[in-house]
Formats: C-alpha cells, structure tokens, sequence
C-alpha cells in the first residue's frame, strides 16, 4: 500500500482530512513531537490537538509496520516461486498483522515436522486426494504408497502419513485460524490452579489458587496479577474453549461428505487441533490479551502520572520539608522561596529516640530563622506520627500550613545523577528531604527530575511492557511541561529539556548562559 493510501485510511479512521494527515506525518518524520505539532504548527495540520496528532503518530507507525512485513512476506513466497495472482490479492487485502502471518504460514520456513516427514516419505498425493473426499477405497488407496525402503510398512502408515500432512494443512488454513481466533476471544475460559506444595510460597497469589472466569471478562490488574503468579512458578494458567466447538468450526472447513476420507479428515481435525491448533492459537491469545492488559494498565499509570505532575503548585514559598522516619530520625530542610537549600539537620521525635523537646524546638527554630510560610511532610515510614507530632507544637503559628507530600521516587532522585550533580557534598537523605519540600512548591519541576517510572504510579509496573511502559510516560510528562510552560530564567535543565524544540544540548546551554 502506498504512503499516499495510508494517508487516506488514517483520515477516514479520525474523520480528518487527508491533506492534514499528510501535513502532520511530515512534521514528525522531521523529529517534531507531539506537543510541538499541536501548539506551533496549527496553521500547517489545519488545527489538530493533540489527541488528534498523538492519534496520527501512533497509526503511522502501525501501518508503515505492516507494510513492511507485509513487502516482507511477499518477497519470501516470491522467492519461493510460489506467489500466485489470488495469494497476492489476499496478502494485499490484509489488515492486520495477524492475517498477514496467518497466510505467510503455509510458506514460512520450519523445522522438520511430522508432515515434513510424511511429505519426504511420498505421501502428499494421498493427503491431497483424502481432502478432495473422491475416492470411498482408501485402505486400497494406500496400499499404493507402501514402501518399505521408505519406512511406510503398511496401509496404516501411509494413512497415519497422510493424515499428518492434512493436520498440518488444517492448522495453517488462514480462515481456520480466524475463525478459532475468534472463537477463543468469545468464549474461551481462563483456569488459574496453584502448584503442589507452593501453597506457602505462594501466599500473595491465595485468590488464584482455585480461579477461573470468562477470559473476555478478565480485568487487566488480574490477568497481570495471575500471569505473575505464573512467571514465579506459584501458579498454572490455562485458557481453553469448548473442544467440541472448535472441532465443528474445522469439520464445517474441511468436512465435505461421510465416507472413508471424511474419517480420516475427522482423525487429522482431531490432532491437528491438539497438537498444533491449540497450543498455537492459546499462545496467540496469551500474547493478545498480555498486549490488551499492558495497554489498560499503562493508561492508568499515565493517567495517575499526569495527575501527580498536575497537582496545584502552592508557588513561590518558604518551605520546611521533612523526610520522616523512626529510628535513623527525621532529616528537615529549610529551602527559599526559589527552592534553594539554607540549612539541614536531624531531629528524633519518635521511638527509641525519643527526644521530643529538642525536635520541637528545632521546628520553631527553622520557622523563625528562615520565616517558613508551609511544612512538607513525605508519606513514607513514620508520615503520620511525624505530622502529628509538628501539628501538636503549640507554639507553631497557625498560619503555618502542614502538608503531607508523596514521596514516590525520592530515594531514586536522592541517589540520581541529577541530586549529585545538584549537591555534591550532601548526604542521600537530605537531597530526598530537598525533593519532598519542592514538590510542594512546584509538582512538575521536581518529578521532571526523576525517571517516571520510579514515580510508583500504579500496579504490576514491572510486569507490562517496558518499552511501552517508558514511551508514554514521557509522553506525559512532554505533554504536562508544554501545557504547563516554564520560567526560562529558574527552570532546571530537565524541565527545559522537555521543552518542545530545546531538547538536552539547548536546555543545557541555557542554565549554563543563565
């Protein structure tokens, strides 16, 4: 399909015109992003927004992936000197990668299989005249290709020959795999059983023990909750649909009278399904449905992301920000109005400790010398106690607002390049303690600073595709910086370079000229 036709298809699916397709797939292949397009270039893509531009991008790399397997397939089977005018025609017609795949099968390169034997032993004529259901002798039939030097003994191994070949034929029909496709993610069950003697091990995953549901009805969170438990060896999964109905579907296929030959068919239907259909089509819709339940989950953690990035800034303030904790204490901050760090220290209000006086009076201290206008408190260990016990300082002014901050990813950052480069000669806990005060100050300058997937922004985060997984959270977070906007004079090299159209090198040489 030419480049101009994928133009024509992207604009009928969005119902955009294909000149405005066409205007913003230029402007990518150019390397610009997404946010750039859709707030610089308006008058040249006819006004898409984002969502419109995002949607292009992603439809591009889609079709331009099928294209060229589909080049692909059709120089391989070329090359075979097997390419015929209707196989081309279909090759052509195809969608979607998987009816691409389920016509490039009979053709594709395999190992030696049990029909690859049958087909080297001379069996193939048998196959074919057992499928055109012609002939009511077959035992006579077969008695023609016994060979011994060839390991065909007797009757029965030709048919056993030949049905080998027909259950290879079967399993590679491209309307055959369809329609079980189909079958399978209409009505297919998925089973979840514990392994023998990994009860105890396995404990976490005790709801999936004895499990099973409609899989069309399995929510993401619990199909990457079942497939963990599968991958730490805890649990067993199966997905299966009704035999009966799958041999039907075959025999309506291939299945044309009642004789001999339609037995033998029915034989091969049998295990062609069990031995190769099956398994085949199983691990299809295992790798659909992974696909289906890392796509909904990497939504969600976008979404959680996009609303941690967006949280109301409180701006411009004098902060206190405290990373708490119980035994090696609490590590407080005090940083500027710009965020800049003044003066840090260690208190220890809690067990075993316990030196509540001397906290308190630490508090006041840092309040009153640098003028805090709010206290960061992170929700890590010990968040409530901490914050109760700076709520519970009588003589802290009221005014002063006590706020508990996440303090997802702060370790990370704490232990980063970035927080290095930013203070050298402090310790991890303070630059943790510095990143928590900040945040409150200014969500979207801090986060940008640190790796967006070590944010914690939802569930089974390494179980989804991490490739995937790192593309749209940077999209995100390009997206928040460019609709949000920065100060060129006070943003961070980071959050510059999420900048559309500055980038590492420009950002760099920005804070540097700064």
């Amino acid at each position: 399909m030419s480049e101009v036709k994928l133009y024509f298809k992207i604009a009928d699916d969005l119902k955009i015109d294909s000149k405005q397709v066409k205007a913003t797939v230029d402007l990518l292949d150019e390397g610009a992003t997404v946010p750039f397009i859709s707030r610089y270039r308006k008058e040249v893509t006819g006004s898409l927004d984002e969502v419109q531009v995002l949607a292009i991008k992603t439809d591009i790399e889609r079709l331009r992936q099928l294209e060229q397997r589909r080049e692909s397939i059709l120089k391989s089977i070329e090359g075979q000197g097997k390419l015929t005018e209707e196989l081309k025609e279909k090759i052509l017609a195809a969608d979607t990668l998987s009816k691409l795949e389920d016509l490039y099968l009979p053709y594709k390169p395999k190992r030696r299989t049990k029909a690859t034997i049958a087909r080297e032993k001379g069996l193939e004529p048998l196959a074919q005249l057992i499928l055109e259901q012609k002939n009511n002798d077959v035992f006579a039939a077969a008695l023609e290709y016994v060979n011994k030097e060839k390991e065909v003994e007797n009757p029965e191994d030709a048919l056993q020959g030949a049905r080998d070949i027909i259950a290879e034929i079967i399993s590679e029909d491209a309307i055959v795999r369809e329609g079980l496709r189909k079958l399978f993610k209409e009505t297919a069950i998925i089973k979840s059983r514990v392994i023998k003697g990994k009860e105890e091990a396995g404990e976490k995953f005790e709801d999936y023990f004895e499990w099973e549901e409609k899989l069309a009805n399995c929510p993401s969170h619990r199909m990457l909750a079942m497939r963990r438990g599968e991958k730490e060896d805890v649990l067993i999964l199966d997905i299966t649909i009704d035999e009966e109905a799958a041999h039907d579907l075959l025999k309506k296929q291939f299945v044309l009278s009642r004789g001999e030959c339609a037995q033998q068919i029915q034989m091969a239907i049998e295990d062609g399904y069990k031995r190769l259909l099956s398994p085949s089509i199983e691990a299809e819709i295992r790798l659909f449905t992974k696909q289906l339940a890392d796509e909904k989950a990497i939504q969600v953690f976008a979404d959680n992301l996009r609303e941690l990035l967006l949280a109301s800034p409180l701006g411009q303030k004098r902060i206190l920000g405290v990373d708490p904790g119980f035994r090696t204490g609490c590590k407080v901050v005090a940083l500027n109005a710009q965020g800049k760090l003044l003066e840090e220290t260690v208190i220890y209000p809690h067990e075993p400790q316990r030196r509540t006086t001397e906290a308190e009076n630490v508090i006041l201290a840092f309040c009153a010398k640098h003028d805090v206008e709010a206290i960061a408190v992170g929700n890590g260990t010990a968040s409530r106690e901490t914050e109760q016990f700076i709520r519970n300082i009588d003589v802290l002014p009221k005014n002063i607002p006590i706020i508990v901050v996440s303090e997802a990813g702060a370790s990370v950052y704490s232990a980063s390049e970035v927080a290095r480069e930013e203070f050298p000669d402090k310790d991890l806990t303070v630059r943790g303690a510095v990143s928590i005060g900040r945040r409150l100050a200014d969500p979207l300058a801090e986060l940008v600073k640190i790796d967006p997937k070590s944010i914690g922004v939802g569930q089974y985060q390494h179980d989804v595709d991490q490739g995937a997984l790192k593309n749209k959270l940077d999209d995100v977070v390009m997206s928040c910086v460019n609709g949000v906007g920065v100060e060129l004079n006070t943003a961070s090299k980071q959050l510059l370079a999420y900048v559309s159209g500055i980038g590492d090198t420009l950002a760099k040489n920005i804070v540097e000229f700064r």
